[in-house]
């Protein structure tokens, strides 16, 4: 069995980590490259309103304490949505970024967005060649 790549596939545990050091390079290069403060758009998945409103405070919080700005809008899909890319607040928070008012979307988690490798890395890639970045809360793995 190969990934979509032809290469034969990694553990999930090795891919993950692996993708997430792709998710950082090029979270690094994006921020690098920018002449002005890091600005971010938040992207919430939720099943309810409060849901949402604590989740975006909870993005604000992290957000600030990157010393990033915010964006003035911020994109929701809620419910259960269908797959990342066929999400209406997901494809508004790509094309807000991607136009140059963001740098970045920041999101709860990657489970927010896809659990499925190849999906995230493409995800990753397409944002990427258009300048824009992901960013994720840290998880408790991550203290």
């Amino acid at each position: 069995m190969t990934d979509n790549k032809g290469h034969p596939p990694l553990s999930p545990t090795l891919n993950d980590y692996r993708l997430e050091g792709l998710r950082g390079l090029y979270e690094r290069q994006v921020i690098e490259g920018a002449s002005r403060t890091v600005r971010v758009a938040p992207y919430v998945l939720a099943s309810a309103v409060s849901e949402r409103r604590a989740d975006q405070r909870l993005i604000e919080a992290y957000v600030h304490g990157r010393g990033w700005n915010l964006a003035l809008t911020s994109f929701a899909d809620l419910v259960q949505a269908p797959p990342v890319m066929e999400r209406s607040g997901f494809g508004e928070a790509c094309r807000f970024a991607s136009q140059g008012f963001a740098h970045g979307i920041v999101a709860i988690s990657r489970h927010a967005l896809t659990t499925d490798n190849t999906v995230y890395e493409e995800l990753l890639d397409f944002l990427h060649h258009r300048g824009v970045f992901l960013a994720f809360l840290p998880s408790a793995d991550d203290a």
